[in-house]
């Protein structure tokens, strides 16, 4: 049985809930809507349940509005009144920002499906705030599997015959679950071992009415807080997850990215078996291996975290500036480390259905970016960002990458100091909504899919224990391979090929020599500053001394 969820009542405002009713409705009419939940076969509703599935869309649509209205009343009044660059407003900006998390946690994990799909996209992003990422970020684990009766019929229906005639087991029990689809495993009768990735049923109506409603509400919030602009992000997730529900497009992808590394014995990418591969199923070659982020078993298996998290950046990073084919969802459970290969582990890449192809213009020009950000060139770093179309917003790319102020005397390896800290504080304050949705929409759109990628991988080798000392070489050296000549090893001349790639070696050697120049320059200076205290410490030490010395040599008997 589907469990219909209670409307929850709330003495707060129901905005606009007659006019998604009305939406709703038309969107049903149109063969919209069909179903409420992938939770079990009986939660998809055939389309002569009108009714029902009315009444399902409009309870879903009215539970987001409800949701929502509630955070732009509660943004409205809870910083009304109270100056921008003030501190009171920081704090009650925060507050707000963490009570609107929850909320938006609550109407995922009642709404399930495309809006725990929103949950994660959002909680990936570095440009929201954190009190969202970090609540948001546990639905990143929640998702309910599908039975088997429901998967069953996708099956039979997409491979068009008797599973008997092609598996000689099919696991009934998924071995992951995700928001969109579950993957079981099974022996094929050749007996090669595969995964079977199966879409939920009825997700292409399901994703029409949600995104219609997602879409709906960021303009309405637009319209209510002028200055709180989301369509970007509604926009970038619409696309992410139509390519998502495309296997077809995913077994492309995979082979395209198993072709760009197919000299990199690091990298492993399941083989697809296109004869049972369908828009709503891929069947893979089944590879064994634990989540990237699982320390525990690398050392059980003598594999070194911090090699794990090397590997991963360079493999990411010539997918970024080399390749220029990006694999857009890198979180812990689509990259495994399997313990085989020349060097003790291999990484296993899975799940290629969000990719981003960068305009090759762009690519360069990205690859230009963080020359220039290691350099410290300021110049070219302003001229970038007017080429991005970012315009006097350009002083927030170092920030946005590497962590430091576009005028910050500190090296790039070593973060911030403490005074720089204090006036970057002091000009956020200074920034409004206005300015921070204005940076995001003038962003180019292949910003978003770099800037989610890099955000997942950030996270990843910090929990592996790696700084982030390992993900700068790692950018720096591909960025470099990015802006040297492509070249084809079976028709350039051999003597060309390996003068390209001593060229492209030595900028890299040279480049990292800055960086450690740069490192040793700031480690020289915070040994002196050190001298410096112990010194000025040592002083009032011995002026104590030799004061309480007088004053007990010179006292009366």
């Amino acid at each position: 049985m589907s469990k219909i969820l209670k409307f929850p009542a709330k003495s707060g405002v129901y905005l606009l809930i007659a006019a998604t009713a009305t939406a709703t409705a038309t969107a049903t009419a149109a063969g919209v809507g069909l179903q409420f939940s992938p939770n079990s076969a009986d939660s998809f509703l055939t389309s002569s349940s009108k009714f029902a599935t009315l009444f399902h869309g409009v309870l879903r649509s009215s539970r987001a509005i409800s949701t929502i209205a509630c955070t732009v009343v509660d943004y409205k009044y809870s910083l009304h009144g109270l100056p921008l660059d003030s501190d009171d407003y920081l704090r009650v900006l925060s507050e707000v920002h963490l009570r609107s998390a929850k909320r938006i946690l609550k109407l995922c994990e009642a709404n399930k499906g495309f809006y725990v799909k929103a949950g994660q996209f959002v909680a990936a992003l570095r440009q929201v705030p954190k009190e969202y990422s970090s609540t948001l970020s546990s639905l990143q684990d929640q998702a309910v599997p599908c039975h088997f009766k429901a998967i069953k019929q996708v099956l039979i229906s997409n491979l068009g015959q008797d599973l008997s005639e092609i598996f000689l087991s099919l696991d009934e029990q998924p071995i992951a679950a995700a928001s969109i689809a579950q993957v079981h495993h099974g022996i094929l009768k050749d007996h090669k071992e595969v995964a079977i990735k199966v879409q939920y049923p009825g997700l292409e109506d399901l994703m029409k009415l949600d995104t219609s409603t997602m879409s709906f509400l960021s303009k309405s919030i637009a319209w209510l807080l002028p200055e709180y602009r989301f369509q970007w992000l509604v926009s970038e997730f619409v696309e992410a997850i139509s390519l998502e529900l495309d296997f077809i497009q995913e077994a492309r992808n995979s082979e395209r990215t198993a072709k760009n590394f197919k000299n990199n014995d690091m990298v492993r990418v399941p083989h697809v078996f296109w004869e049972l591969t369908t828009t709503q199923v891929l069947t893979m070659e089944f590879c064994r291996g634990h989540k990237v982020d699982d320390v525990e078993f690398l050392k059980e298996m003598g594999i070194n975290p911090i090699k794990v998290a090397k590997a991963l950046m360079e493999v990411f990073a010539e997918m970024i500036f080399v390749h220029g084919f990006i694999h857009g969802d890198p979180h812990p459970g689509n990259i495994l480390v399997s313990p085989e290969g020349r060097n003790g582990f291999c990484l296993v890449l899975l799940d290629h259905g969000i990719y981003r192809q960068l305009d090759e213009g762009f690519r360069i020009d990205y690859c230009e970016l963080w020359k220039a950000l290691i350099l410290l060139d300021t110049n070219k770093i302003q001229q970038l960002g007017e080429r991005f179309g970012v315009g006097k917003y350009f002083k927030y790319l170092p920030l946005i990458f590497t962590g430091r102020t576009i005028d910050s005397k500190s090296t790039l390896l070593g973060g911030m100091s403490i005074e720089e800290k204090r006036n970057l504080k002091q000009e956020l304050k200074s920034l409004k909504m206005e300015d921070i949705s204005s940076f995001m929409e003038s962003l180019p759109s292949e910003f978003s899919r770099i800037l989610r990628t890099d955000g997942l991988l950030r996270s990843i080798i910090s929990r592996l224990g790696a700084s982030q000392r390992v993900r700068l070489l790692a950018y720096a050296k591909y960025a470099l391979y990015g802006l040297s000549p492509k070249l084809n090893p079976q028709s350039d001349y051999g003597v060309k090929v390996v003068l390209s790639r001593l060229k492209t070696n030595v900028s890299y050697l040279q480049l990292r020599l800055v960086l450690e120049i740069l490192e040793l320059l700031s480690l020289i200076e915070n040994v002196r500053h050190f001298l410096r205290v112990l010194s000025k410490r040592f002083v009032v030490a011995m002026r104590r001394i030799l004061t309480l010395t007088l004053s007990i040599e010179f006292k009366p008997n």
